[in-house]
């Protein structure tokens, strides 16, 4: 992996309640947590693990981690051990839109028009090294070509139906080292004979890992979705104060759930570039057979399977 003289800030997002997860994770856990604080991996949570991924692109202390309110007793010793500030607590879960968009303002406030890498706490990596290594990519192509977000797309190995796919433009930026793709179109969740076509046209699978700076991705957001930011207006001037919580409310009660796949990188994906992300074994875990499916292509058996029955959830 190459050093970044100048490291990004890690956006963690941990505030989803994992509701297709949960037929698993309650059996896990004994309660109905969310799965990015289930202990999935013997003693570490899905969030843990990403939280060590992130630790391979930045220090600690550029950490910025969203979660929900309700979650508070799943996440209460977060407050510990981040920086100040760095725990971003949503009145209620109001989609990934709201998730970003909100800590997105908090790292402007906190440190200014900087580099941010966006990483989903629901994901099975292999290789931690080359994932975040691909990251560094993408933080490069970032520097290099401000105006546009670089979003991490997976080398797929199978005609998945259950992604999201991005199809790239055969011909990259003429950037120099790695390249860095403009997106020709998002598939979300194709068919099966798209899926087949997709995958033999070299098509990639949709991380949602992202990484733009906090200008880049709130332009990109006004220009497509103007009506989010314009939601979250009145909480600028509270961040960071005793009031930020109470506006946080009002903010949030007015929103609709939303996807920032589908409010902001679709309808904007002339300002995208995708970097491919090679060699890694990767999988959103966002159903019990995606976990499954991990634990049998990998021969991985946690010390939980033998008291947690996967016959449903195979």
């Amino acid at each position: 992996m190459r050093t970044i003289p100048t490291p990004p800030w890690a956006l963690l997002l941990a505030g989803g309640d994992g509701r297709r997860l949960r037929p698993l994770t309650r059996q896990i856990a004994g309660d109905p947590r969310p799965k990015q604080f289930c202990a999935i991996f013997d003693g570490e949570t899905l969030l843990d693990r990403t939280r060590r991924r992130a630790d391979l692109l930045t220090r600690p202390d550029q950490h910025v981690i969203v979660v929900t309110r309700a979650h508070e007793p799943y996440y209460a010793g977060l407050a510990r051990e981040l920086a100040p500030d760095r725990l971003v607590v949503q009145p209620h879960n109001a989609g990934t839109a709201a998730g970003l968009i909100y800590p997105l303002l908090r790292i402007r406030q906190l440190a200014g028009n900087v580099i941010v890498a966006v990483f989903p706490s629901d994901h099975y990596v292999s290789d931690d090294g080359a994932f975040v290594t691909a990251t560094t990519h993408a933080v490069e192509v970032a520097r290099a070509r401000p105006e546009f977000v670089a979003l991490l797309g997976v080398e797929a190995t199978c005609p998945e139906t259950e992604y999201g796919w991005i199809e790239p433009h055969p011909v990259p930026l003429p950037l120099g080292g790695e390249p860095a793709f403009p997106i020709r179109r998002f598939w979300e969740k194709p068919s099966s004979r798209l899926a087949e076509r997709l995958f033999e046209a070299g098509a990639l699978w949709n991380s949602f890992v992202m990484v733009g700076s906090v200008d880049t991705f709130l332009g990109l957001t006004r220009r497509v979705a103007a009506d989010l930011l314009t939601a979250f207006e009145p909480l600028g001037p509270a961040l960071g104060t005793p009031h930020e919580p109470e506006v946080a409310e009002r903010v949030y009660a007015s929103l609709e759930p939303s996807g920032f796949s589908e409010r902001v990188l679709v309808p904007g994906a002339d300002g995208l570039v995708t970097v491919r992300a090679k060699n890694v074994d990767w999988s959103d875990w966002g159903h019990p057979q995606r976990v499954v499916a991990t634990m049998r292509r990998t021969g991985w058996r946690p010390t939980w399977l033998n008291r947690v029955e996967l016959a449903s959830a195979g």
